[in-house]
Protein backbone atom coordinates (compact mmCIF):
# COMPACT_ATOMS: atom_id res chain seq x y z
CA UNK A 1 0.00 0.00 0.00
CA UNK A 2 2.74 2.13 0.62
CA UNK A 3 4.69 2.02 -2.24
CA UNK A 4 1.52 2.49 -4.56
CA UNK A 5 0.67 5.65 -2.71
CA UNK A 6 4.24 7.14 -3.01
CA UNK A 7 4.18 6.00 -6.84
CA UNK A 8 0.59 7.78 -7.07
CA UNK A 9 1.82 10.98 -5.44
CA UNK A 10 4.78 11.24 -7.85
CA UNK A 11 2.98 10.19 -10.72
CA UNK A 12 0.11 13.36 -9.13
CA UNK A 13 3.52 15.43 -8.83
CA UNK A 14 3.99 15.31 -13.20
CA UNK A 15 0.80 15.48 -14.06
CA UNK A 16 -0.48 18.78 -12.39
CA UNK A 17 3.27 19.99 -13.73
CA UNK A 18 2.53 19.48 -17.12
CA UNK A 19 -0.91 20.64 -16.94
CA UNK A 20 0.64 23.95 -15.41
CA UNK A 21 2.84 23.91 -17.75
CA UNK A 22 0.33 23.42 -20.79
CA UNK A 23 -1.86 26.38 -19.27
CA UNK A 24 0.74 29.02 -19.14
CA UNK A 25 2.11 28.19 -22.92
CA UNK A 26 -1.26 28.26 -24.17
CA UNK A 27 -1.35 31.68 -22.25
CA UNK A 28 1.49 32.76 -23.74
CA UNK A 29 0.01 32.32 -27.16
CA UNK A 30 -3.15 34.26 -26.42
CA UNK A 31 -2.95 38.37 -27.87
CA UNK A 32 -3.50 40.56 -24.88
CA UNK A 33 -1.07 42.37 -22.14
CA UNK A 34 -2.22 41.23 -18.81
CA UNK A 35 -0.29 44.26 -17.39
CA UNK A 36 -3.08 46.37 -19.54
CA UNK A 37 -5.73 44.92 -17.75
CA UNK A 38 -4.15 45.61 -14.32
CA UNK A 39 -3.05 49.45 -15.20
CA UNK A 40 -6.49 49.86 -17.00
CA UNK A 41 -7.32 50.32 -20.68
CA UNK A 42 -7.45 54.02 -21.10
CA UNK A 43 -5.36 55.63 -18.15
CA UNK A 44 -2.06 53.73 -18.21
CA UNK A 45 0.89 55.42 -19.59
CA UNK A 46 3.90 53.80 -21.22
CA UNK A 47 5.61 54.21 -17.51
CA UNK A 48 3.07 53.05 -15.48
CA UNK A 49 2.81 49.59 -18.12
CA UNK A 50 6.50 48.61 -18.02
CA UNK A 51 6.35 49.22 -13.92
CA UNK A 52 3.31 46.55 -14.08
CA UNK A 53 5.34 44.27 -16.09
CA UNK A 54 8.23 44.32 -14.01
CA UNK A 55 6.27 44.36 -10.92
CA UNK A 56 4.57 41.02 -12.31
CA UNK A 57 7.43 39.69 -13.43
CA UNK A 58 6.00 39.81 -17.00
CA UNK A 59 9.41 41.22 -18.74
CA UNK A 60 10.59 37.84 -18.24
CA UNK A 61 10.76 34.77 -20.89
CA UNK A 62 7.98 32.78 -20.08
CA UNK A 63 9.99 29.77 -19.12
CA UNK A 64 11.21 31.90 -15.91
CA UNK A 65 7.81 33.35 -15.52
CA UNK A 66 6.84 29.73 -14.79
CA UNK A 67 9.84 28.59 -12.69
CA UNK A 68 9.36 31.40 -10.34
CA UNK A 69 5.75 30.35 -10.57
CA UNK A 70 6.62 26.75 -8.99
CA UNK A 71 9.42 28.20 -6.83
CA UNK A 72 6.57 30.30 -5.13
CA UNK A 73 3.90 27.56 -4.23
CA UNK A 74 6.93 25.36 -2.47
CA UNK A 75 8.50 28.35 -0.71
CA UNK A 76 6.42 32.09 -1.59
CA UNK A 77 7.31 34.34 -3.09
CA UNK A 78 8.12 38.41 -3.41
CA UNK A 79 6.60 40.57 -5.95
CA UNK A 80 9.03 43.86 -6.22
CA UNK A 81 9.98 46.37 -8.68
CA UNK A 82 8.38 49.71 -7.47
CA UNK A 83 8.55 51.55 -4.10
CA UNK A 84 7.29 48.49 -2.33
CA UNK A 85 7.11 44.76 -2.18
CA UNK A 86 4.65 42.27 -1.36
CA UNK A 87 5.54 38.68 0.12
CA UNK A 88 3.03 36.03 -0.72
CA UNK A 89 3.21 33.38 1.70
CA UNK A 90 3.76 29.60 0.31
CA UNK A 91 1.79 28.11 -1.04
CA UNK A 92 1.67 31.54 -3.12
CA UNK A 93 0.17 31.29 -6.72
CA UNK A 94 0.52 34.55 -7.63
CA UNK A 95 -2.25 37.66 -7.53
CA UNK A 96 -5.33 37.78 -9.81
CA UNK A 97 -4.47 40.49 -12.43
CA UNK A 98 -8.35 41.87 -12.29
CA UNK A 99 -8.93 42.41 -8.65
CA UNK A 100 -5.36 41.88 -7.16
CA UNK A 101 -5.94 39.54 -4.30
CA UNK A 102 -4.26 36.63 -3.76
CA UNK A 103 -5.38 33.68 -5.84
CA UNK A 104 -5.50 31.75 -3.10
CA UNK A 105 -7.30 33.65 -1.19
CA UNK A 106 -9.90 33.72 -4.23
CA UNK A 107 -9.92 29.79 -4.26
CA UNK A 108 -10.90 29.72 -0.45
CA UNK A 109 -13.48 31.93 -0.95
CA UNK A 110 -15.24 30.10 -3.73
CA UNK A 111 -14.08 26.06 -2.47
CA UNK A 112 -17.32 25.83 -0.24
CA UNK A 113 -19.75 27.63 -2.39
CA UNK A 114 -18.78 24.57 -5.39
CA UNK A 115 -18.49 21.94 -2.69
CA UNK A 116 -22.00 23.02 -0.86
CA UNK A 117 -23.48 22.36 -4.23
CA UNK A 118 -21.58 19.50 -5.88
CA UNK A 119 -21.83 17.54 -2.49
CA UNK A 120 -25.15 18.16 -2.51
CA UNK A 121 -26.11 17.35 -6.20
CA UNK A 122 -23.85 14.54 -5.80
CA UNK A 123 -26.01 13.07 -2.85
CA UNK A 124 -29.30 13.38 -4.89
CA UNK A 125 -28.08 11.81 -8.09
CA UNK A 126 -26.57 8.73 -6.27
CA UNK A 127 -29.44 8.42 -3.70
CA UNK A 128 -31.97 8.12 -6.38
CA UNK A 129 -29.99 7.20 -9.24
CA UNK A 130 -28.81 3.69 -7.67
CA UNK A 131 -32.64 3.21 -5.91
CA UNK A 132 -34.21 3.50 -9.20
CA UNK A 133 -31.75 1.38 -11.24
CA UNK A 134 -32.09 -1.17 -8.54
CA UNK A 135 -35.45 -1.49 -8.21
CA UNK A 136 -35.77 -0.79 -12.22
CA UNK A 137 -33.88 -4.43 -12.24
CA UNK A 138 -35.73 -6.06 -9.67
CA UNK A 139 -39.09 -5.46 -12.22
CA UNK A 140 -37.42 -5.71 -15.58
CA UNK A 141 -39.32 -5.63 -18.12
CA UNK A 142 -42.75 -4.52 -15.89
CA UNK A 143 -44.31 -1.54 -15.62
CA UNK A 144 -41.99 0.40 -13.38
CA UNK A 145 -39.31 -1.20 -15.47
CA UNK A 146 -40.64 0.42 -18.50
CA UNK A 147 -41.39 3.91 -16.91
CA UNK A 148 -37.81 4.26 -15.21
CA UNK A 149 -36.37 3.86 -18.54
CA UNK A 150 -38.76 5.79 -20.41
CA UNK A 151 -37.95 8.64 -17.22
CA UNK A 152 -34.05 7.56 -17.79
CA UNK A 153 -34.11 8.61 -21.75
CA UNK A 154 -36.05 11.83 -20.82
CA UNK A 155 -33.30 12.70 -17.90
CA UNK A 156 -30.42 12.17 -20.38
CA UNK A 157 -31.78 14.65 -23.10
CA UNK A 158 -32.94 17.66 -21.05
CA UNK A 159 -29.99 20.29 -20.55
CA UNK A 160 -28.92 21.27 -17.04
CA UNK A 161 -29.76 24.65 -18.10
CA UNK A 162 -33.44 24.15 -19.32
CA UNK A 163 -34.16 22.06 -15.98
CA UNK A 164 -32.68 24.60 -13.69
CA UNK A 165 -34.35 27.62 -15.62
CA UNK A 166 -38.14 25.36 -15.39
CA UNK A 167 -37.44 24.98 -11.50
CA UNK A 168 -36.67 28.52 -10.99
CA UNK A 169 -40.19 30.01 -13.53
CA UNK A 170 -42.02 27.60 -11.52
CA UNK A 171 -40.91 27.56 -7.56
CA UNK A 172 -39.73 30.91 -7.56
CA UNK A 173 -41.86 32.80 -10.23
CA UNK A 174 -45.73 31.23 -10.25
CA UNK A 175 -45.57 29.05 -7.15
CA UNK A 176 -43.48 31.32 -5.05
CA UNK A 177 -42.31 28.56 -2.39
CA UNK A 178 -38.18 29.34 -2.48
CA UNK A 179 -36.78 32.43 -3.12
CA UNK A 180 -34.18 33.29 -5.97
CA UNK A 181 -31.18 31.15 -5.15
CA UNK A 182 -27.92 32.92 -3.71
CA UNK A 183 -25.13 31.72 -1.42
CA UNK A 184 -25.38 31.58 2.57
CA UNK A 185 -22.87 30.00 4.60
CA UNK A 186 -23.71 26.95 6.12
CA UNK A 187 -22.10 27.99 8.93
CA UNK A 188 -24.00 31.33 9.28
CA UNK A 189 -27.48 29.93 8.50
CA UNK A 190 -28.12 26.40 8.12
CA UNK A 191 -31.67 26.69 7.13
CA UNK A 192 -31.34 29.31 4.53
CA UNK A 193 -27.76 27.80 3.33
CA UNK A 194 -30.22 24.56 2.34
CA UNK A 195 -33.22 26.47 1.38
CA UNK A 196 -31.04 28.54 -1.27
CA UNK A 197 -29.18 25.03 -2.50
CA UNK A 198 -32.82 23.41 -3.28
CA UNK A 199 -33.11 24.00 -6.68
CA UNK A 200 -29.22 23.91 -7.68
CA UNK A 201 -29.20 20.52 -6.08
CA UNK A 202 -32.14 19.45 -8.12
CA UNK A 203 -30.89 20.95 -11.35
CA UNK A 204 -27.47 19.56 -11.41
CA UNK A 205 -28.42 16.25 -10.21
CA UNK A 206 -31.27 15.55 -13.06
CA UNK A 207 -28.76 14.11 -15.57
CA UNK A 208 -26.61 12.25 -13.07
CA UNK A 209 -29.29 10.63 -11.57
CA UNK A 210 -30.73 9.77 -15.06
CA UNK A 211 -27.48 8.06 -16.06
CA UNK A 212 -26.56 6.48 -12.44
CA UNK A 213 -29.94 4.92 -12.89
CA UNK A 214 -29.17 3.59 -16.75
CA UNK A 215 -25.48 2.15 -15.50
CA UNK A 216 -27.21 0.49 -11.89
CA UNK A 217 -29.59 -1.01 -13.69
CA UNK A 218 -27.64 -2.31 -16.50
CA UNK A 219 -24.96 -3.88 -13.71
CA UNK A 220 -27.39 -5.36 -11.48
CA UNK A 221 -28.68 -7.31 -14.21
CA UNK A 222 -25.50 -9.15 -15.12
CA UNK A 223 -24.96 -9.68 -11.72
CA UNK A 224 -28.07 -11.22 -11.25
CA UNK A 225 -27.57 -13.35 -14.29
CA UNK A 226 -23.65 -14.05 -13.20
CA UNK A 227 -23.12 -17.82 -12.06
CA UNK A 228 -22.77 -16.97 -7.83
CA UNK A 229 -25.85 -15.64 -7.87
CA UNK A 230 -27.63 -19.00 -9.22
CA UNK A 231 -25.72 -21.10 -6.39
CA UNK A 232 -26.21 -18.90 -3.84
CA UNK A 233 -30.63 -19.23 -5.28
CA UNK A 234 -29.91 -23.41 -5.22
CA UNK A 235 -28.28 -23.22 -2.09
CA UNK A 236 -31.73 -21.82 -1.26
CA UNK A 237 -30.92 -18.66 0.25
CA UNK A 238 -33.78 -15.81 0.38
CA UNK A 239 -34.38 -13.50 -2.63
CA UNK A 240 -33.61 -10.50 0.24
CA UNK A 241 -30.10 -12.02 1.56
CA UNK A 242 -29.06 -12.58 -2.11
CA UNK A 243 -29.69 -9.43 -3.29
CA UNK A 244 -28.50 -7.38 -0.17
CA UNK A 245 -25.46 -9.47 0.44
CA UNK A 246 -24.09 -10.41 -2.83
CA UNK A 247 -25.90 -9.23 -5.98
CA UNK A 248 -26.34 -5.33 -4.58
CA UNK A 249 -22.54 -5.19 -3.45
CA UNK A 250 -21.25 -6.94 -6.66
CA UNK A 251 -23.39 -4.38 -8.82
CA UNK A 252 -22.61 -1.51 -6.88
CA UNK A 253 -18.77 -1.62 -6.89
CA UNK A 254 -18.52 -0.34 -10.66
CA UNK A 255 -19.94 3.02 -9.67
CA UNK A 256 -17.41 3.62 -7.22
CA UNK A 257 -14.87 4.74 -9.99
CA UNK A 258 -17.36 6.51 -11.66
CA UNK A 259 -18.78 8.65 -8.76
CA UNK A 260 -15.86 9.17 -7.01
CA UNK A 261 -14.36 10.75 -10.55
CA UNK A 262 -18.13 12.70 -11.08
CA UNK A 263 -17.76 14.22 -7.77
CA UNK A 264 -14.29 15.89 -8.61
CA UNK A 265 -14.81 16.66 -11.51
CA UNK A 266 -18.34 18.51 -10.89
CA UNK A 267 -16.38 20.66 -8.53
CA UNK A 268 -15.05 22.73 -11.33
CA UNK A 269 -17.72 21.54 -13.92
CA UNK A 270 -20.66 22.80 -12.66
CA UNK A 271 -20.34 26.03 -14.61
CA UNK A 272 -23.91 26.09 -15.94
CA UNK A 273 -25.83 26.01 -12.72
CA UNK A 274 -23.51 28.23 -10.99
CA UNK A 275 -24.26 30.79 -13.18
CA UNK A 276 -27.65 29.72 -13.68
CA UNK A 277 -28.60 30.29 -10.05
CA UNK A 278 -26.26 33.28 -9.17
CA UNK A 279 -23.90 31.31 -7.63
CA UNK A 280 -20.06 32.19 -7.13
CA UNK A 281 -18.45 29.05 -7.47
CA UNK A 282 -14.76 27.79 -8.57
CA UNK A 283 -16.63 27.04 -12.19
CA UNK A 284 -18.23 30.73 -12.01
CA UNK A 285 -14.13 32.17 -11.67
CA UNK A 286 -12.27 29.88 -13.62
CA UNK A 287 -14.79 31.48 -16.90
CA UNK A 288 -14.39 35.22 -15.76
CA UNK A 289 -10.98 34.25 -15.40
CA UNK A 290 -10.49 33.15 -19.25
CA UNK A 291 -12.77 36.11 -20.25
CA UNK A 292 -10.25 38.92 -18.39
CA UNK A 293 -6.97 36.63 -19.68
CA UNK A 294 -6.61 36.62 -15.47
CA UNK A 295 -3.14 33.98 -15.92
CA UNK A 296 -2.91 33.41 -11.92
CA UNK A 297 -5.98 32.57 -11.75
CA UNK A 298 -7.00 30.33 -14.30
CA UNK A 299 -3.93 28.42 -13.18
CA UNK A 300 -4.97 28.38 -9.84
CA UNK A 301 -8.29 27.13 -10.73
CA UNK A 302 -6.46 24.21 -13.42
CA UNK A 303 -4.49 23.18 -10.55
CA UNK A 304 -6.60 23.15 -7.33
CA UNK A 305 -9.05 21.01 -10.51
CA UNK A 306 -6.49 18.94 -11.12
CA UNK A 307 -5.36 18.05 -7.43
CA UNK A 308 -9.27 17.38 -6.60
CA UNK A 309 -9.65 14.83 -10.10
CA UNK A 310 -5.97 13.35 -9.23
CA UNK A 311 -6.50 12.48 -5.30
CA UNK A 312 -9.97 10.81 -6.31
CA UNK A 313 -8.63 8.80 -8.63
CA UNK A 314 -6.70 6.99 -6.17
CA UNK A 315 -9.42 7.26 -3.38
CA UNK A 316 -11.47 5.41 -6.13
CA UNK A 317 -8.63 2.86 -6.41
CA UNK A 318 -8.79 2.15 -2.63
CA UNK A 319 -12.39 2.00 -2.46
CA UNK A 320 -12.37 -0.25 -5.26
CA UNK A 321 -10.04 -2.56 -3.42
CA UNK A 322 -11.82 -2.31 -0.33
CA UNK A 323 -15.25 -3.50 -1.82
CA UNK A 324 -13.92 -6.59 -4.32
CA UNK A 325 -10.84 -8.22 -2.44
CA UNK A 326 -10.12 -9.81 -6.32
CA UNK A 327 -8.83 -6.19 -6.64
CA UNK A 328 -5.14 -5.67 -5.39
CA UNK A 329 -2.93 -2.37 -5.12
CA UNK A 330 0.13 -3.13 -6.80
Amino acid sequence: MAAYLVRRVIGALVVLLVLSAAVYVIFYALPGNPAQLVCGPKTCQADQLHRIETELGLDQPIYLQYWHFLVGIVAGRTFSGGPTAIHCAAPCLGYSYQTGEPVTSLLLDRLPVSASLVVGGFVIWVLVGVGLGVVSALRRGRALDRVVTTATLAGNSVPVFLVGLLLLIVFCVYLRWLPFPGYQPLTANPALWAQNLILPWVALSVVSAAVYTRLTRTSMLETLAEDHIRTFRAYGLSESRVIRRHALRGALTPLITIGTIDLATSLTGATLTESLFGLPGLGQLLVTSVRNIDLPVVVGVTILAGAVIVVANMFADILYSVADRRVALA
